[in-house]
């Protein structure tokens, strides 16, 4: 496999993270600089600033993030996500929520798992509640269900049900940029509020803002099989 993946998949770091960490040459493969991309075998001496590189044990966090945080691993941005936890090992998010936004993250190490939740082509939910600035009718959860056009695309069919007069849940399979504010805006409702309460089986449930639990083996092996 391709050097990256390994390092992913080990648990080092993200494959983008794995390209910057061999540019500046502190990944050495059988005794020589690691070249961009190169293969290796698991067999390989792979050295990351001359230590040996061997698998990690496999975690991953569930987070519930505040409205403010950055999701990303780029320690130079302000307010990012991996300043804010302060976690003792190495973990990148999986996937993104927009810094407006808030609620259920999941951070790991584990490149597999990692992969599995991102490959949105599987049709794998992802649930939010969404209140808007003012009330909404049928017809809107309707329209938003059946697809809207956005970024020259319609949307896939979803599901969106009714809260409150200016709340609702909806779940989507796919992940465009900032996609339930410009859903919502293309019918001439602005967000007021948007929380990620669910990806695939896991839930948001009781974690506080701000606050994380670590999945157990039985969650992240469903989120590896999904």
């Amino acid at each position: 496999m391709r050097i990256n993946k390994l390092l992913s998949n080990y648990g080092y770091c993200s494959r983008r993270e794995a390209a910057r960490l061999i540019e500046e040459k502190r990944v050495t493969v059988n005794g020589s600089i690691c070249m961009p991309g190169q293969w290796v075998e698991e067999e390989d001496s792979v050295l990351l600033d001359g230590e040996p590189v061997a698998p990690k044990e496999r975690i991953c966090l569930a987070f519930n993030k505040p409205v403010g945080i950055t999701c990303t691993a780029e320690k130079t941005v302000d307010n990012n996500i991996i300043g804010f936890v302060d976690y003792s090992q190495f973990i990148f998010p999986v996937g993104r929520l927009d810094k407006d936004s808030q609620g259920l993250i999941l951070l790991t190490n584990d490149g597999v798992l990692a992969n599995r939740v991102l490959e949105a082509g599987n049709g794998h939910e992802k649930e939010y509640v969404v209140t808007v600035d003012r009330e909404f009718d049928d017809s809107f959860l309707r329209g938003m269900s059946a697809g809207v056009e956005i970024l020259g695309v319609r949307t896939r069919p979803c599901r969106a049900s009714r809260i409150s007069a200016r709340t609702f849940s909806i779940v989507l399979t796919q992940g465009l940029n900032r996609q339930i504010r410009r859903m919502c805006w293309a019918f001439g409702y602005k967000v007021e509020r948007l929380e990620r309460v669910r990806i695939l089986g896991i839930e948001l449930g009781d974690i506080l803002e701000g606050k994380w639990r670590l999945l157990d083996e039985k969650e992240m092996s469903e989120l590896r099989n999904a």
